[in-house]
């Protein structure tokens, strides 16, 4: 499924301003004024074939889905994911060139003024290694520091909690623990 129609985001300016974070989430990113330096610039991504991307023009669900399923995300029905994207406030994908298939992804809701959790954060496996999980996370986390939004979270399974760490990105600051409804632990 292609989805149809445009995601457009705001001029990104290379100047970043520093704000104090001043609430916590299950991890939370705190980054320093300067001017921004990717680990991978933009100019050696596409040198090596891959095309930043940060509109829903021209990204095949289908072909994102089967990203997601490699990882071990479970396969999602691709009329859910147009809405997910719809409601996405910061996103960026990557594509390779040669395919013009989507090998890396982030997106990022939030209320747009405090707070924004980063999710479906996704490097096909055979992309791995090469940083584009770096790449897509340090591009969306600018955009929303750049938008002024500096309570960012994410959530992670355990395993790569060691990927985002040297990204900003900490477990549980100062003793504070994030918490997610779950129906069967309800009691009726």
């Amino acid at each position: 499924m292609l989805l149809q129609g445009k995601f457009t985001l705001p001029f990104r300016s290379p100047i970043r301003i520093r704000t104090p974070i001043t609430h916590h989430r299950i991890h939370k990113c705190s980054f320093a004024a300067t001017k921004q330096s990717y680990a991978i610039s933009d100019e050696e991504l596409q040198s090596r074939g891959f095309i930043l991307r940060r509109t829903t023009e021209d990204l095949n669900l289908d072909h994102l889905n089967s990203v997601f399923v490699a990882v071990g995300f479970p396969k999602r029905d691709t009329d859910k994911i147009k809405v997910a994207l719809e409601h996405t406030d910061s996103l960026l994908w990557i594509e390779y060139e040669t395919t013009k298939r989507p090998v890396a992804f982030a997106r990022a809701t939030g209320d747009g003024v405090f707070n924004a959790i980063i999710w479906d954060v996704v490097v096909d496996p055979t992309f791995q290694g090469v940083g584009l999980g770096k790449a897509v996370i340090e591009r969306v986390v600018d955009e929303l520091l750049e938008k002024g939004i500096t309570n960012i979270a994410l959530y992670s399974e355990p395993r790569v909690l060691g990927f985002y760490r040297p990204l900003g990105f900490v477990s549980d600051p100062d003793g504070i623990r994030g918490m997610v409804y779950s129906r069967k632990n309800k009691k009726r």
